[in-house]
């Protein structure tokens, strides 16, 4: 009998009790792969859905090779793929955020591609693509991830590939260690990369002047990679969801607890609401804000707040002193006067990007406004300097704006205490603030993205076993029975302004007004801002009464006729 010291120490590095369980957590596959133990490779056909954008004619122009192989089809399953390759060599990385399953993706190419196939890793993310940092995972590695959370097996990075010189490094590491194809597991952004990769990696690569495959697989907690019909939504989306909403939950109880405090808690989600929709209608707080609706109602920032403000003194005139706000992180860029105002400050920082780089912090501000326009230079004087400063601050390597970093939840705390005061000077108004973000991206998935995440892996592995390139990688159906699909990237892409200059890309999914998700959430707000109505959802289960239950948003949006999710 070992001692309870020997027995914690085991228990270190990746092993407590429930780590150990989870890594024997049955996942259900979708019925055309067979078991999940000993999953088959499967084929795929063309459907009769042909997908294209506004900006079709470019792409074909741009992407030739890649348009005229794939003809923009959507591709299914056609059957088990009796003649599947053997000896291929396929490097998988990660890209951008993490997000929970992504170690599932791993282990479901790893499984599909079998023995006969080698699968390498890449360290970390692009960056490690481009430096050649690959090494080779074996069926132990997989026993050890599966089902854990996090990206901490291969690491990420957001190294955007666009350059002659980092093109010629991805050919030399393809030449190097000899690869076939390149699975890119990421969001919009890094799928948009995934396209390009397969455009110039299509042919000439290797001696025999073939080419390497590279397919996409959908990844970000954002919610913001969804097609319809095709995509019901990214994964990482429902294990962070459900992560904010318990902590969100906890806090509602809090307020009704201590009856004293309204929190703001901006919720993560830069271009779009999904997050932030789907926690209100696990949690039913007093106020939510949906970024995509401000813009729709061309709101002022003065009318949200007042919007806010009412109800707040109208629940104090009830004797209800407490409620909690939820927050998009990207609210700010979805008010119409400040997204003018951004818009019109990334143009000028990326037109005089060498000069603004050696500014001292305290001079940027009087060197923008003297190349604003007279409206938005009176705009931006007119803002507390903590977000002035955030507005000017670095931007990602997207060239967009870092919304994480404003203190979005901090102005509109300001501004309704002013406002609250204003319509009744005789309301408390006690506040707490709150950024809820990194505690989503990295937890053990929930049983719908352990799944739904297995299930991508063995997509993505068939269909570099069935010779395709440029695809991502789908699963459709999941609320009754799966199917596996694939998405050709080039019909996705659109041309948008980044850098002060045209680029492809995809397309974000924003939160439609008229979707079953967003008219539900409308109609039973004006109850929850009433009374105390929340819920608490509690934290996510991977057995149990809950295990089964998919995000509500998708559930709506699906028209589904239970919460419960179905796959295989």
């Amino acid at each position: 009998m070992s001692t309870l010291a020997e027995q914690l120490q085991k228990m270190e590095a990746h092993n407590s009790i429930f780590e150990a369980a989870v890594r024997q957590l049955p996942l259900p596959v979708c019925a055309a792969f067979g078991s999940a133990a000993q999953p088959q490779a499967v084929s795929f056909a063309n459907t009769a859905r042909v997908l294209n954008t506004k900006d079709s004619a470019s792409v074909a122009r741009s992407f030739p090779n890649s348009v005229q192989a794939s003809g923009n089809a959507v591709l299914a399953a056609s059957g088990v793929n009796s003649n599947s390759a053997q000896g291929k060599r396929v490097a998988v990385l990660f890209s951008g955020g993490p997000a929970s399953g992504g170690h599932n993706v791993v282990c479901g190419i790893k499984r599909v591609l079998g023995n006969g196939n080698t699968l390498l890793g890449v360290k970390p993310g692009p960056k490690g693509l481009l430096q050649g940092n690959l090494f080779e995972i074996t069926d132990a590695d997989v026993d050890s991830i599966i089902n854990t959370g996090g990206f901490d097996f291969l690491g990420t990075d957001r190294t955007k590939i666009k350059s002659d010189e980092q093109f010629a490094q991805v050919k030399a590491t393809c030449v190097k260690h000899d690869l076939d194809a390149i699975v890119v597991i990421g969001g919009d952004d890094s799928n948009t990369n995934a396209a390009v990769l397969a455009e110039f990696l299509f042919k000439d690569v290797k001696a025999d002047g073939s080419g390497v495959q590279v397919i996409g697989v959908p990844k970000t907690i954002d919610g913001d990679l969804q097609i319809e019909g095709l995509l019901p939504i990214s994964f990482g989306f429902d294990t962070a969801t459900k992560i904010y909403s318990e902590m969100v939950g906890n806090i509602l109880q809090d307020t009704r607890s201590s009856l004293k405090y309204w929190h703001f808690i901006k919720l993560m989600g830069r271009s779009a609401s999904h997050v932030t929709i789907e926690v209100a209608l696990q949690t039913k707080a007093a106020v939510s804000l949906i970024s995509e609706e401000v813009a729709a109602r061309r709101q002022s920032l003065a009318s949200i707040v007042d919007e806010i403000a009412q109800v707040v003194v109208a629940r104090a005139n009830k004797g209800i002193t407490h409620g909690v706000v939820l927050v998009p992180e990207g609210l700010i860029e979805f008010v119409p006067e400040m997204h003018a105002l951004i818009a019109e400050l990334n143009d000028v920082v990326a037109q005089n990007a060498d000069e603004f780089a050696n500014l001292h912090d305290p001079a940027k501000p009087m060197f923008v406004q003297n190349l604003l326009s007279d409206e938005n230079t009176e705009l931006l004087a007119s803002l507390p300097d903590y977000i002035v400063n955030m507005l000017l601050a670095e931007r990602d390597s997207h060239g967009n704006l870092q919304v994480s970093l404003i203190p979005t939840e901090q102005l509109l705390i300001d501004m309704t205490a002013r406002r609250v005061g204003e319509i009744d000077a005789g309301v408390a108004f006690a506040t707490q603030s709150h950024f809820l973000g990194y505690e989503g991206r990295c937890g053990a998935p929930t049983l719908f993205d352990a799944a739904y995440t297995y299930n991508l892996g063995l997509t993505a592995g068939s269909l570099i076993l069935d010779g395709r390139t440029g695809y991502m990688a789908t699963v459709t159906g999941l609320t009754g029975g799966s199917a596996p699909q694939a998405i050709p990237l080039t019909g996705l892409l659109n041309i948008e302004r980044r850098h002060g200059h045209d680029e492809f890309v995809i397309e974000k999914a924003l939160v439609k007004m008229d979707s079953a998700a967003m008219r539900y959430f409308v109609a039973r707000r004006a109850d929850w801002a009433a009374a105390d109505l929340f819920s608490s959802p509690g934290p996510r289960q991977l057995w149990g009464p809950a295990a089964y239950q998919q995000p509500i948003s998708v559930a709506l949006n699906s028209a589904s006729a239970s919460l419960s999710f179905k796959i295989g």
